[in-house]
């Protein structure tokens, strides 16, 4: 039975920026993250994307850059022997009032709706509490990688009440715990 995980983009499956991704040329993996995705699509999992995207409201790039990078993603994770199966963005900046923009839960009712499944228990990993909130928030089980910006977030978690999330090295890390769990 298929079983579904939502994954951060920035941070989780490639190196991030305080200047934001803005091409192709700087959207560059995490070194073993393509793989874990290729070990949970074999493992039998739907693999889903739900970034905040607000280069795209500060107009830093444009959707079709955005499309190129996604792109690139795919291409890259298909070569390595996996696949992403949907992708959820939030094009918004913060401030906007949407429920897209994590730390709403938007994106995620998106991809359970979409995929017609709970997000009870769901694993959803990020690496800001943004990424966390939003997973609680729809019952999700959130799990935090130190790549990106999780390090800074880590130390966060206590003062935040989130002292409860399981913190992991990387994607690689995390999907070893997820796999061996099963």
């Amino acid at each position: 039975m298929k079983k579904l995980i939502i994954l951060d983009r920035d941070g989780v499956i490639n190196h991030d920026s305080d200047d934001y991704i803005k091409s192709t040329d700087e959207w560059l993996p995490i070194k073993g993250s393509l793989e874990a995705i290729a070990r949970l699509n074999h493992a039998d999992y739907i693999v889903t994307v739900a970034t905040n995207q607000s280069g795209i409201g500060r107009k830093l790039f444009g959707a079709d850059t955005l499309v190129q990078i996604h792109n690139k993603m795919h291409r890259m994770v298909e070569e390595v022997g996996g696949r992403i199966d949907a992708v959820f963005f939030c094009p918004h900046k913060p401030g906007d009032a949407c429920d897209c923009r994590k730390p709403e839960p938007g994106l995620y009712r998106d991809i359970a709706d979409r995929f017609r499944v709970s997000l009870d228990g769901l694993p959803v990993i990020g690496d800001s509490l943004r990424d966390l909130q939003a997973a609680l928030t729809v019952k999700a089980q959130p799990y935090l990688v130190r790549t990106g910006k999780g390090k800074t977030t880590e130390t966060m978690l206590e003062p935040s009440g989130l002292a409860n999330v399981p913190v992991f090295n990387n994607l690689s890390a995390v999907v070893d715990h997820l796999l061996v769990s099963e």
